[in-house]
């Protein structure tokens, strides 16, 4: 068999197949000889079909079989000896009347071709590397929150402020009957506030929904409504008050302590903070770490220029999996799925440039071990061995989507820690109210 390529340009190629009878004769024959012993065709003995029958009935559905299996596995050898960096897969160019009776048959295939190119992941740009700090308004906020939660409810008769109110929301034109329990802190403005400060267990309010809540989700939720329908609702509704209750705060005391975090890891208040601040800052970082690695993909992908072989991937888009696409729709994948092309030819790029980000089996291995114990950890297994380990390790190795999974998590790990280390970054210090206005504002 020849195969050659032939560049149309830097990112488009054809590559020719010439298949001679040599190629394929042998193994056409094979096929069809056993294609005879076991043939059932009436009027003949199984095995005595004759060898002209055979021909006629099987010869071209096996000729074309064989003849596709061999180019198939000639194709791929081809493309791997010859390292070529395809996107997409070849595309079999249209041959609509091939001639089966012939000997000798040429095929072809385009290519597209993966474009050669130079990553800066320093950058002329600094980008911005947030840091939530963790300030003792945020830190009270939530040592009263976790208080609240853990505390007590005292039954009142009548409300005051601070309290929960828990009753049944109606109106019959809006189908409206909806059991709800709120703080008097949810409540806005000072109008609908004096409407609740005093009422008695059994009283009914008469309310009105626009402007009921502080937060206007919380309509939604409280009235059991869809958004879209509590969003601008103006309706007059009734609250019959069925209970009152006073939320006693947990003590700061052992026993709290105990409850939050296990026995005697946590002994004071001072301690308590601290620990807080610890767990906030793991949580903070994750965001951060989150958003520093979107901003420095969307950096790199605005800022590595090359070009791709845009409209042999919509054609290979449009003919590829079981749904075929029109030109337009494929026109439109293509277009939303071009960004998430570019970085991942970029990011290959980095990878085979710098072998530290080269991940091995030992180290997928090594940072399975390290997860599992992990998770053991959290369900209070803190002394595994090292063969139970492996065991759950080995289990794992052994699932393909695990793997792959494992894969891209410890890849974006490597990457995240390389573009810490090589980009050039502004770090900046801010409490997690601003980070979340700063950070995602529309843009």
């Amino acid at each position: 068999m020849n195969i050659k390529r032939t560049d149309s340009d830097a990112l488009n190629a054809t590559i020719t197949l010439e298949v001679e009878k040599a190629d394929y004769h042998h193994q056409v024959e094979n096929v069809l000889a056993n294609y005879r012993k076991t043939a059932n065709i009436p009027g003949f003995r199984k095995g005595h079909v004759p060898v002209s029958l055979i021909n006629k009935k099987y010869r071209v559905p096996v000729l074309v079989e064989e003849i596709n299996k061999l180019i198939q596995a000639e194709l791929n050898k081809y493309i791997t000896s010859e390292n070529l960096n395809l996107l997409g897969n070849p595309l079999p160019k249209s041959q609509d009347n091939i001639n089966w009776e012939n000997e000798e048959f040429t095929f072809e295939f385009e290519v597209g071709l993966a474009p050669e190119f130079e990553v800066d992941v320093k950058g002329k740009k600094a980008i911005t590397q947030y840091e939530i700090k963790t300030d003792d308004k945020t830190i009270n906020n939530q040592i009263d929150r976790i208080r609240e939660n853990y505390g007590k409810l005292i039954a009142k008769k009548e409300v005051a402020e601070g309290n929960e109110v828990t009753g049944v929301f109606r109106n019959d034109e809006e189908e409206i009957n909806a059991d709800a329990t709120f703080s008097t802190s949810k409540i806005k403005g000072k109008t609908n506030l004096k409407k609740f400060i005093g009422a008695k267990v059994g009283d009914t309010l008469e309310l009105k929904t626009k402007g009921l809540f502080e937060n206007d989700q919380d309509l939604a939720t409280f009235l059991k409504l869809d958004s879209a329908k509590a969003d601008g609702l103006k309706v007059d509704v009734t609250f019959e008050i069925t209970e009152v209750n006073e939320r006693e705060k947990a003590e700061l005391n052992q026993e709290f302590y105990d409850k939050l975090f296990g026995p005697d890891t946590v002994k004071s208040e001072d301690e308590l903070r601290e620990k807080l601040r610890e767990d906030a800052a793991k949580q903070f970082a994750q965001q951060t770490d989150q958003k520093l690695l979107t901003d420095i993909t969307e950096s790199l992908i605005e800022n590595t220029k090359f070009d791709l072989p845009a409209d042999f991937l919509k054609r290979w888009i449009a003919n590829n999996g079981e749904n075929q696409f029109t030109e337009e729709e494929a026109a439109e994948e293509y277009n939303r799925s071009e960004k998430g092309l570019r970085y991942q030819l970029i990011e290959s790029n980095i990878v085979k440039n710098n072998e530290e980000l080269q991940l091995k089996f030992e180290d997928l291995q090594d940072y399975s071990r390290t997860m599992i114990r992990q998770q053991m950890a959290q369900y209070g297994h803190m002394d595994a061995t090292d063969e139970e380990v492996d065991q759950v390790v080995a289990r794992i190795m052994s699932n393909q989507d695990e793997v792959k999974r494992m894969s891209e998590q410890l890849q974006n790990e490597k990457m995240l820690k390389f573009f810490k280390e090589n980009a050039k970054l502004k770090k900046k210090e801010l409490t997690y109210e601003q980070f979340i206005e700063e950070a995602y504002k529309p843009q």
